[in-house]
């Protein structure tokens, strides 16, 4: 059973993500703007570098890295043709590198143990390289659980020291996660991280599913920013853990504004319903939900700098 009150690493991959919206592109001001408003809030680590823009995203990351309390990571493909020669140039701007395998049988390489092969090929590799290493596997939630630990496994062995789960289409539903990590986590001895997308709208669900199945650490993006229907919204998530008691160390006053910052900045509005950050999160129509807040209430505005209001129709 998961212990119900240790702390929770966020990994904020709004840099990364984010980009993969249509129409938004941030400038290296607005990066570095955004990853300082990160390491202000409590963020301990920010995915910066995706595995389709290492080069470009390497200049950003190493400017990140010089200059902010925040530790920068970023992803490689271990699959990819040039993965040696971009795994050496992350050495320079990366705190660490996850290497990607693709668990789908439809991305290559196609034979399962061609992928456990060539991934232990990139560790033995990485091995030597300056860099903390670990292992990242896109569609775990829609391969077998046998071959996702099968896998996990090698990789731990080659020297990955961090494994991260993903729900790459954002299919999967939160008793599933919840099996399917406490399944992991009890298959290797490293931390285990879990990648949310929310093309159901369970992203948040199954991040607590996965912190509940054992996941020392969850990925999430400000505003749920992210490819297609975005990811496990990181003001969503501090504030789940936080009233369940698992801290992250993430503020939570620090919130509203780093949404808003993000909200500026990608172009994408945020939902006046948004949870935890929109407009009417604390406006109320019934003068009897303002005599008993916490009755119609999930937590008290004070706690992200909110302010209560009541409309008289």
């Amino acid at each position: 059973m998961a212990d119900s009150t240790r702390s929770i690493v966020l990994r904020d991959a709004t840099l990364r993500e984010g980009l993969d919206v249509p129409g938004v592109s941030f400038t290296v001001p607005e990066r570095l703007a955004i990853a300082d408003a990160l390491a202000r809030a409590g963020v301990p680590e920010a995915e910066v570098v995706a595995p389709s823009r290492v080069a470009d995203d390497l200049i950003v990351a190493r400017q990140i890295k010089s200059r902010l309390p925040i530790r920068v990571s970023g992803l490689i493909y271990a699959n990819r043709p040039n993965w040696r020669r971009e795994a050496e140039a992350a050495c320079e701007g990366l705190d660490r590198v996850d290497l990607l395998m693709p668990l789908s049988g439809r991305r290559e390489p196609y034979d399962r143990r061609e992928k456990g092969a060539r991934l232990e090929e990139a560790f033995g590799f990485c091995r030597a390289l300056p860099l903390e290493m670990g292992a990242g596997f896109p569609h775990s939630t829609q391969a077998d659980s046998g071959f996702v630990i099968e896998v996990a496994q090698r990789a731990v062995q080659s020297g990955a020291r961090r494994i991260t789960i993903y729900d790459t289409n954002g299919s999967a539903e939160p008793f599933g996660v919840l099996r399917l990590i406490r399944e992991i986590v009890s298959a290797v001895a490293v931390p285990v991280f879990f990648h949310a997308h929310d093309d159901l709208g369970l992203a948040t669900a199954n991040a607590w599913a996965a912190v509940e199945g054992g996941a020392a650490g969850l990925d999430v993006t400000v505003n749920g920013l992210g490819d297609r229907a975005g990811n496990a919204s990181l003001e969503q998530v501090v504030m789940l853990l936080g009233l369940r008691g698992r801290p992250t160390g993430v503020e939570p006053s620090a919130l509203k504004d780093l949404s808003r910052l993000v909200e500026d900045l990608s172009g994408v509005p945020v939902s006046e319903l948004a949870p935890v950050v929109g407009r009417y999160v604390f406006d109320h129509e019934s003068p009897a939900h303002v005599e008993a807040p916490a009755e119609f209430e999930a937590f008290d505005p004070d706690l992200v700098g909110g302010e209560r209001s009541l409309h008289d129709g």
